[in-house]
């Protein structure tokens, strides 16, 4: 019998005896005593219930909290995992971004470099022409709709204008390196169906220059591509991001010897198409 019974009835007990030593208890006094005692006893059992309530609603909180606490592990094991991974994706993107910074990329042949400056002065509004660097700029607004990796018709005839010029015995001599770049403004839902993020459509953009080259007859294993997404502007992005400047193609020519993606051999197809989430093998836009 549990020891709250044992203590409520000994309680009733020792008052009966308390009165019998008084004198006799009348029936009235011995029922009301009864009745008393009896209540008492039912109000014990339902406390005694609504204790072994809270004890198993308190087991079950402490259950809850150590899954709950499992579970923030992990998150916090898989967060710890996700932030090294950026970590070593941004490392590679600051990497390459200094290898570019410090390559002398530019000072081409004299006929190549007349043929891009004429080429630049034949189409101003699209094309810019730096010949220290051996780069096109095309202009993305010029070359392509709004979120469209789609090379428009008015842009097809400057590319290929490049092309006649990059099939020439001295122009031959190089390999293209594609590069492109957007500006800060994240992409709306229709765009990130097709391109998640602006390094995707970078990427995807740069890949389409690649096509129409190869379309005229620029071999495919002369050229490689890349993207930057936002993440290599030439001016400071507004704050709302749209920055036309920073929405470009484009294009070097270096040295056939030199492996812009690095390495020992030229891999001209392999890009990482998302420095944010780097897929688990390398990008094929081939495929």
């Amino acid at each position: 019998m549990n020891s709250r019974v044992r203590a409520g009835r000994a309680m009733v007990v020792l008052a009966l005896g308390a009165g019998s030593l008084g004198g006799c208890v009348s029936q009235g006094e011995y029922d009301a005593l009864f009745d008393n005692n009896r209540s008492l006893t039912n109000r014990n059992q339902e406390l005694l219930a609504q204790l072994d309530e809270c004890n198993q609603s308190m087991a079950g909180l402490r259950g809850s909290q150590s899954g709950a606490e499992d579970l923030m592990g992990r998150q916090r094991s898989d967060n710890t995992m996700l932030r090294q991974q950026l970590s070593q994706a941004r490392n590679t993107i600051n990497g390459l971004e200094d290898r570019l910074d410090s390559l002398e990329l530019g000072q081409l042949d004299p006929a190549t470099d007349r043929a891009l400056a004429r080429l630049a002065a034949r189409f101003p509004r699209q094309i810019q022409y730096d010949a220290d660097r051996g780069m096109l700029r095309f202009s993305s607004d010029l070359t392509f709709s709004s979120g469209s990796d789609a090379v428009r018709d008015e842009a097809k005839a400057s590319i290929a204008a490049l092309g006649e010029v990059l099939k020439t015995s001295e122009a031959e001599a190089y390999d293209v390196v594609i590069v492109g770049h957007t500006d800060a403004a994240k992409p709306s839902a229709g765009t990130q169906q097709r391109h998640p993020t602006n390094t995707h459509l970078s990427a995807h953009r740069a890949i389409a220059v690649k096509e129409a080259l190869r379309s005229v007859g620029i071999p495919a294993n002369k050229m490689q591509i890349a993207g930057w997404g936002e993440y290599r502007p030439v001016v400071a992005n507004a704050a709302d991001g749209n920055t036309p400047q920073n929405r470009r193609v484009e294009i070097f020519l270096v040295s056939s010897d030199f492996n812009f993606v690095g390495g020992e051999s030229p891999a001209p197809t392999t890009v990482n198409v998302d420095s944010d989430n780097p897929p688990a093998s390398a990008f094929d836009p081939t495929k």
